[in-house]
């Protein structure tokens, strides 16, 4: 059985999430729906070493986190209050982070070491 590149698991990862996110294929440009940015979105520290992470935006409003595996699989849902995400239950590798804030979204790499 050949390994799967881990590269290519995170492009098909980001596609699928961008599928999601619009409801529908993001190649379609014609149907395009557009979500709003998080302003000022900041993720730090990454990559993680400490079981910790912070997440910060201008509103610093509550927000959905979805963390996923490098295969799609969802392995953390939180509602965030505050800016700190304790992330312990996570091994170590590239997952992708979805954020949700009011009427705006972002999806970025998050790299636990």
């Amino acid at each position: 059985m050949q390994k799967i590149n881990a590269s290519y698991c995170l492009i098909f990862l980001c596609l699928i999430l961008g599928v999601t996110a619009y409801g529908q294929s993001s190649f379609d440009k014609s149907k395009k729906i557009q979500t709003a940015k998080i302003e000022k979105l900041s993720i730090y520290p990454n990559p993680v070493t400490n079981g910790k992470v912070f997440i910060s935006t201008k509103l610093n409003l509550s927000k959905q986190v979805e963390i996923y595996d490098v295969l799609g699989k969802k392995v953390m849902a939180r509602v965030l209050k505050g800016k700190e995400l304790q992330i312990n239950d996570l091994n170590s590798g590239i997952y992708i982070i979805k954020i949700k804030e009011a009427n705006a979204s972002a999806t970025r790499k998050l790299v636990i070491r």
